[in-house]
């Protein structure tokens, strides 16, 4: 008997969200948050830094944020969600970059007639596409083998709003947590309106010039109105947690950095 040996090459895709301008692998996209507000559409900048050509595809997801700020997969699409997955127009959809070269994707948004006031999201994801490689052949007689590929991408959201929308957001629970094996503090964030909130978490103690703890990037989506945050406290801060603190949460300097929420507190 003759046996085959067989090489399959598996895949698999990191998606990352990234502030400001994100990067992984060789590729970087900025910005990494896009708010179509139904006028001119705008460009998406994607710029290879690596050392070799590389191809890229960019394709639209729906994904829902969880209770722990986290996105899942959207397996079965609500109406809401269809219709902002059709009004969304971006193109290309697949570039091939030179080392060092930039590449704008446009995007646009198209809402049809009688469409209702509100916020509409997808999420964009920009991925690297392998090169063919020769298969090799495995080390055992028999079986099959699998060599690992990773796929890195970059997942940015794409929010477009329509109407004049209004949000109210609150701070609430504010207490001692860990994160990742170090000090935190933990908030629950809540949400009421029609619309999305984005911005920076900072807390600061009276004598300090630096809050002792900022997250940036936290967002509450409309399908959430409340949602936990936790919120790294700097590495060289070396007091005590206890005592009076004030959170706030403010927008992004690019929208005026509006102070969204406020509280005093007390850790204990």
């Amino acid at each position: 008997m003759h046996f085959f040996r067989h090489v399959l090459a598996a895949t698999a895709i990191v998606a990352m969200a990234q502030p400001a301008q994100a990067g992984v692998g060789d590729l970087l996209v900025a910005p990494t948050r896009v708010i179509l507000d139904g006028g001119r559409g705008t460009q998406i900048i994607l710029n290879n830094i690596g050392e070799e050509e590389a191809t890229y595809r960019v394709t639209a997801e729906l994904r829902r944020m969880m209770p722990d700020g986290s996105l899942a997969e959207v397996e079965t699409a609500n109406d809401k969600e269809i219709t902002a997955r059709d009004m969304v127009i971006f193109a290309p959809r697949r570039v091939t970059l030179p080392p060092g070269q930039p590449q704008a994707i446009r995007i646009s948004a198209r809402p049809p007639a009688g469409l209702a006031d509100g916020e509409y999201r997808i999420h964009l994801l920009f991925r690297a596409i392998p090169k063919p490689r020769p298969v090799e052949q495995s080390g055992t007689d028999e079986g099959i083998s699998f060599r690992l590929t990773p796929i890195y991408g970059v997942t940015i959201p794409v929010i477009v709003r329509l109407g004049r929308l209004q949000v109210e957001a609150a701070i609430a629970d504010v207490r001692v947590a860990t994160r990742d094996g170090r000090p935190a503090v933990a908030v629950d964030l809540t949400r009421a309106g029609d619309r999305s909130t984005f911005g920076a978490i900072e807390v600061w103690k009276d004598g300090e010039d630096l809050p002792i703890a900022r997250l940036g990037g936290v967002a509450v989506y409309t399908e959430l109105d409340k949602r936990t945050v936790l919120i790294p406290v700097r590495e060289d801060y070396a007091g005590d947690l206890s005592g009076k603190v004030t959170v706030e949460y403010r927008a992004p300097s690019s929208e005026g950095s509006v102070l969204i929420a406020s509280t005093d507190a007390v850790l204990r």
